[in-house]
């Protein structure tokens, strides 16, 4: 298994990704990232990798990559999309500079998924903006 990174650009926060992605999904199902290269290791990706985003300079959210397909931009020019799992799963996220493209991430290298509901205590429980400033700042 392996994992994707990238900067989701113009994005501020989770909310914002999720309302971009819940308006593309529905012009253009299925929901998918296309970039203009196609992966040489997507049978690794598509076997339980994630696209891990890094948001405002940390890596704060991931999704599932359910498959990468061959795609075409609007100009009808090839390119590849990475079908997505359209649930955000918060990330303890950690800071990351940017990086043009997509970079591959091994599982190892992945910050750890957030703890949701009742069971989210400390770190988990502040709100994301509060958390990414701290991040920011060095802190977390």
């Amino acid at each position: 298994m392996l994992h994707l990174t990238k900067l989701a650009v113009g994005v501020r926060d989770i909310e914002h990704l999720r309302d971009l992605q819940a308006e593309r999904a529905e012009k253009s199902p299925p929901l998918r990232h296309r970039t203009r290269n196609f992966p040489r290791r997507h049978q690794e990706v598509i076997s339980g990798g994630s696209m891990y985003w890094v948001v405002s300079g940390s890596m704060l959210v991931r999704q599932r990559v359910l498959d990468i397909i061959e795609d075409r931009w609007e100009d009808g020019s090839a390119c590849a999309g990475v079908v997505l799992d359209q649930k955000l799963v918060p990330l303890s996220g950690r800071p990351t500079k940017p990086f043009q493209g997509w970079r591959y991430l091994r599982p190892d290298e992945a910050p750890p998924d957030l703890p949701a509901g009742p069971r989210a205590r400390g770190v988990a429980s502040l709100p994301p903006a509060l958390r990414r400033e701290l991040q920011v700042l060095c802190l977390l």
